[in-house]
């Protein structure tokens, strides 16, 4: 059971991600202006990070959990799985993209900081696709093989 709400809850979030980058975030600089869309995506990356948080505690939790009572019932298995490494990266890859380099990136724009907007925002772009394509694997893994 806790297997199939692993691979629900991978897919849900791997699904999110997909609907923020290919569609909410490029349809919003398409129809409004650059400030109100950066606005908007910025909104939605906030939200985004807040359900990543959740999405990779609870599935790490889970994969703890199915460790534990597979231990119990005898069955041998090592601390670190793939479903307990590809949400860790997630999560690293949501503290350090939008945690850690938004704050960089707004001093960036005022025209402070360590490093230029478009380096910064390059950077967070690829932890967003690493956290990505570790969700779309982590659902791809925990999705039970079909039987025919």
């Amino acid at each position: 059971m806790l297997a199939r709400v692993q691979a629900l809850l991978a897919a849900l979030w791997g699904g999110f991600l997909l609907c923020v980058a290919f569609g909410a975030a490029p349809s919003a600089f398409a129809v409004l202006e650059r400030a109100q869309a950066g606005a908007l995506v910025a909104r939605l990356f906030n939200i985004d990070a807040q359900v990543s948080l959740a999405a990779a505690l609870i599935l790490m939790l889970l994969e703890r959990r199915r460790q534990r009572d597979a231990a119990e019932a005898g069955a041998a298995g090592g601390i670190f799985s793939a479903a307990l490494l590809l949400p860790a990266v997630a999560l690293f890859c949501t503290i350090a993209g939008y945690y850690g380099l938004q704050p960089l990136m707004a001093q960036a724009r005022t025209g402070a900081g360590v490093a230029s907007f478009a380096a910064l925002h390059g950077a967070s772009l690829a932890f967003f696709a690493v956290k990505g394509l570790a969700v779309l694997a982590l659902a791809w893994r925990l999705t039970p093989p079909r039987s025919s």
